[in-house]
């Protein structure tokens, strides 16, 4: 069925299902992809994968500071600790052996021994200070914290510093109870 004037030609249902079972039905409007979808069909291009590459290269950077951070922490912590550890050694040995024991502290070596073990060397950038009783003072840049049969000790801080963190351990004289605190960061 023709209509007058225009080009558009109007076929019933009956004849355009015949013609579209043969393939021969065409739609007056066809489906052209846009230039968006065209383009995004191909690929990215260089400008969206640098942009990304960049992205991935800050984010990188930010996690391999904080890691490098958290390291640094990790590493005083455990000095710290084992500082600890050697001090309740040395008063648990003062109180099994019935007689005075001593940790000793060379400030200069930046070393710590505990009675009959061997010298402990902190690690590199960390550095000791010692607050103790003048007569346990060993130097100049040495000295200890004695711990008695009873438990009790000469008392003192014990401070462990790498930059601006410091590690502080406080050895109460009166109970030989020994505390580790942080301070600064």
């Amino acid at each position: 069925m023709r209509s007058g004037g225009g080009s558009f030609v109007m076929r019933d249902s009956a004849e355009q299902t015949a013609l579209s079972r043969r393939g021969a039905f065409e739609s007056p409007i066809t489906h052209r992809p846009s230039r968006l979808a065209a383009r995004s069909a191909r690929g990215f291009t260089l400008i969206e994968l640098m942009a990304v590459i960049l992205l991935i290269a800050i984010a990188m950077t930010i996690v391999s500071v904080s890691f490098s951070k958290s390291l640094r922490a990790a590493k005083i912590r455990a000095a710290s600790r084992d500082l600890v550890a050697a001090l309740r050694y040395t008063r648990g040995q003062a109180i099994v052996k019935g007689k005075s024991q001593a940790l000793v502290l060379d400030l200069d070596d930046n070393s710590y021994a505990a009675p009959g073990k061997a010298a402990v060397k902190l690690p590199e950038g960390m550095n000791l200070r010692l607050t103790t009783a003048e007569i346990e003072q060993t130097g100049a840049n040495s000295g200890g914290i004695r711990f008695f049969p009873d438990g009790s000790s000469t008392g003192g801080h014990i401070a462990v510093l790498q930059g601006q963190r410091e590690w502080r351990i406080n050895v109460a004289w009166l109970t030989g109870d020994i505390e580790l605190n942080e301070r600064g960061e």
